[in-house]
């Protein structure tokens, strides 16, 4: 069996924050957007029987306060998933109310170790304010991570982390990794967990999320993991990922994607079991490869984006 790992990264968007949008709207556009948010989410992960690990940042709690993240977290928790710890530092420096023109440093890879590990720790602290139990897996916002990264998550008492994205590198996703490794394995101290990829073209990766892939890739991607044996899938949504950028309108191509990757996993749920994090029994070191080119695949899916980019992104 494959552990599958239905990551939904759960963050309010910084481009609402740059667009001036106040709690409620922002918290509306970035966690509930269009009615394909959250909720909807735990939903559809409630009707199909699957666990998914909502991987929540609670940075923005230091500008509108924790009760909109205690909200959060309760709903998550009280719909049987898992909270695990997500980060984007920018948030440090912001201020409300100046459309974001006062932030800290975007990526985790641009501060040394030492301050990597206090970002996690008041993150993590947050996030337990917030009414989350103690984190033991992490994934950095934008896959921003790199052996520092790793060893810092130790260093907090963290067991997991997830942002080892093969198709974001080299930048910002730099943790010291084959590309290719879609396959948990021992790295500084942590388990990492790498989000899984496929080969779009020969020589070129992309990775298993739901606004990335269409719906004969992810089956494809599935299929492969089960014949070829292999240890982990790891798949990535947002909270925001249903709906168009703007947070107006859902975005059919992207639902009707959600929604057929939750069927595709219940129908293969004795090969390919969803897991959380807390509950992980891994399999290390197994030697899992990316699902190969399919110019067919990928021409549908070029077929859909285009869709997706004029049509469904439209604001409302």
């Amino acid at each position: 069996m494959a552990s599958v790992f239905l990551t939904i990264d759960t963050e309010i968007a910084w481009r609402h924050h740059v667009a001036g949008l106040e709690m409620p709207t922002l918290f509306e556009r970035s966690i509930e957007p269009a009615g394909v948010g959250v909720t909807y989410q735990l939903g559809m992960l409630n009707r199909y029987g699957l666990k998914a690990c909502f991987f929540v940042d609670p940075m923005p709690a230091l500008l509108f306060g924790l009760e909109p993240f205690k909200r959060l977290v309760g709903m998550i928790r009280d719909a049987g998933q898992e909270v695990q710890l997500h980060l984007h530092p920018n948030w440090t420096g912001a201020k409300r109310g100046d459309r974001g023109a006062a932030h800290a440093r975007f990526e985790m890879v641009e501060y040394d170790e030492g301050d990597q590990a206090a970002l996690i720790a008041g993150a993590r602290d947050l996030l337990m304010a917030a009414g989350a139990e103690a984190p033991v897996a992490y994934r950095s916002g934008s896959y921003a991570a790199n052996d520092a990264t790793l060893r810092a998550l130790h260093r907090n008492g963290l067991r997991y982390d997830s942002s080892h994205n093969g198709a974001e590198h080299p930048w910002p996703s730099l943790i010291d990794l084959p590309l290719r490794q879609i396959a948990p394995v021992a790295h500084q101290g942590v388990v990492e967990v790498p989000v899984t990829v496929i080969e779009d073209r020969p020589g070129s990766l992309r990775n298993f999320q739901i606004c990335a892939l269409s719906s004969g890739e992810m089956l494809a991607a599935l299929d492969h993991a089960v014949d070829h044996d292999h240890a982990a899938v790891t798949i990535v949504s947002h909270s925001f990922e249903l709906a168009n950028r703007s947070g107006t309108r859902a975005n059919s191509v992207h639902v009707r994607r959600f929604e057929g990757l939750c069927a595709m996993l219940a129908q293969r749920t004795a090969r390919l079991p969803t897991t959380h994090f807390a509950d992980a029994d891994l399999r290390l070191d197994s030697a899992d490869e990316p699902l190969g080119p399919n110019p067919l695949r990928a021409s549908w899916r070029h077929a859909e984006q285009l869709w997706s980019n004029v049509i469904e992104e439209r604001a409302a």
